[in-house]
């Protein structure tokens, strides 16, 4: 008994979304449809060379990531059909990893080991040397840690322990001999070994002053002071994650209200012996991060979209730490090459995952960074082209609203003719539309968003196929009717029900 209730409740409704659908053929719910959508995609992706609205910020904590995951899903789809070519090799990874693990020890290393690694690297004459590790806590395996905790009846052993180099010491003095960058983790919140400095190189701002549109951070893990005074550089490694993928890294950040380099760059300075980072910047936000003759174009917020390369095309960059301890790597490996030490031992690395959907450990996408830089392979979403895409958008929207409701239009002829035109012309200019953005992607390095197009426009064309349809169901429902009527006077009169 509830079915015609609910029926007699939803058909004033229904008959009001049919004449509105059908009222001007369609074209007001369109234009509505066409604006309410181009507003919510500019709202998830608001360009940076205007302020936001108020009611666009709204919109956009109203309905999260309502074009914002498509895009970025599509952006992935180009990189996994086009994955960036390593052209040259300018990193070597020595990798702590399994082997080394087994051979020299468990993690922690002793610092006094760690020095040895680096003497190591040292020797072989790389350009720089970066340590993906964090030290903020003292060496409790130092001789003066340990002569603390043994009983007073070893006083004279303790003497002799305290009157020994500390760990700390031996490492500062390896990282100050050879040129080597401290890595640290940019925080939200503060712990027991955070700080709220670092010591970092100069970053030498031209135009505006863009602290208000880097990523900005207000506490750091970083490495003792002791070995921060050693080191030639300071950098941050934090990376961007999107729904657990990283897509782009910042290659500036803001730590309380300075700017600091990420490792890549800091890698670079120290590399081409600069004295400072270059950061060039407008009113929209930073549009090139540089060192020395290098110029990164950057997105506003003085990242990248990085292009990745398939972890199977670098794996001949890892170099086991185990082998540079025993002197056994070709020299070749790490001359003139920029250095990267991380963990890879099982259970200690950062594993990320990358727009390709490949697990790679967090040293890797450092890597990768400095060789895209070293290439200039860059991709690039820069603002104009959030401005063409949404022009775009309205013109072919508005072209469509004109045209596709025009009875007597060659289009309609085509329609009327071929039962499935409509469908196969839709497919058509959606896999052009595609086919365009992804031929961009490969030859420009843009990022367009054809799924934004593809989704807008087809929601527009859809209000023209919904009034077909509403009629077709109108004549379905109209030749219902009658048979049931034509079914009941056969009932009252007892006749057979006719053909």
């Amino acid at each position: 008994m509830a079915f015609p209730s609910m029926k007699r409740y939803y058909d004033p409704w229904l008959v009001r979304i049919r004449s509105l659908l059908k009222a001007a053929q369609g074209r007001p719910v369109a234009l509505v449809v066409l604006f309410s959508l181009s507003l919510l995609n500019l709202s998830s992706e608001w360009p940076s060379d205007i302020a936001r609205p108020a009611f666009v910020g709204a919109l956009d904590e109203a309905v999260p990531d309502s074009f914002r995951t498509a895009r970025q899903l599509l952006f992935d789809q180009y990189q996994r059909h086009f994955p960036r070519i390593p052209a040259t090799q300018p990193v070597t990874i020595v990798e702590i990893d399994e082997e080394t693990l087994a051979t020299v020890g468990q993690w922690p290393w002793p610092r006094n080991r760690l020095a040895d690694l680096v003497d190591a690297i040292a020797a072989l004459k790389p350009l720089a040397i970066g340590l993906d590790i964090y030290m903020p806590e003292p060496d409790q395996t130092s001789p003066d840690k340990v002569a603390g905790n043994l009983p007073k009846t070893a006083a004279a052993l303790a003497a002799g322990l305290r009157a020994l180099p500390s760990h700390e010491a031996i490492l500062a003095r390896s990282l100050r001999a050879a040129p080597t960058i401290l890595g640290a983790a940019a925080l939200d919140h503060a712990a027991f070994t955070t700080s709220t400095d670092l010591r970092s190189a100069p970053i030498l701002v031209h135009g505006a002053d863009p602290l208000d549109r880097v990523q900005r951070y207000d506490y750091v893990l970083a490495s003792l002071p002791e070995l921060q005074a050693a080191a030639h550089g300071q950098a941050l490694l934090s990376v961007t994650l999107e729904q657990g993928v990283v897509r782009h890294i910042p290659l500036i950040m803001g730590l309380g209200e300075k700017l600091v380099p990420s490792l890549p760059m800091e890698m670079l300075r120290l590399a081409t012996d600069s004295s400072a980072i270059d950061v060039f910047a407008d009113g929209s936000g930073v549009q090139a991060v540089g060192v020395a003759d290098v110029q990164v174009p950057t997105q506003p917020g003085g990242d990248i979209w990085l292009h990745f390369a398939s972890i199977r095309s670098t794996l001949n960059r890892y170099v086991s730490a185990r082998d540079i301890l025993k002197g056994t790597v070709d020299p070749q490996r790490i001359r003139n090459k920029l250095v990267l030490v991380g963990l890879t031992g099982s259970g200690l690395t950062d594993m990320r995952t990358t727009a390709l959907g490949e697990l790679v450990p967090g040293i890797e996408i450092q890597a990768q960074v400095i060789e895209t830089i070293v290439d200039g392979r860059f991709l690039r979403r820069p603002t104009w082209l959030k401005w063409a895409e949404s022009a775009f958008i309205m013109a072919f929207g508005l072209l469509i609203i004109w045209y596709v409701p025009r009875t007597h239009s060659r289009l309609a002829l085509f329609l009327r003719a071929v039962p499935k035109g409509s469908a196969l012309l839709g497919v058509s200019l959606h896999l052009l539309n595609v086919l365009f953005c992804f031929f961009i992607f490969i030859h420009l390095g843009l990022l367009v968003d054809a799924a934004s197009i593809f989704i807008i426009l087809s929601a527009v064309m859809g209000c023209f196929f919904a009034p077909a349809l509403l009629r077709v169901d109108e004549q379905t429902g109209t030749q219902a009717t009658h048979a049931e009527r034509r079914e009941d006077d056969n009932d009252r009169t007892g006749k057979a029900p006719g053909p």
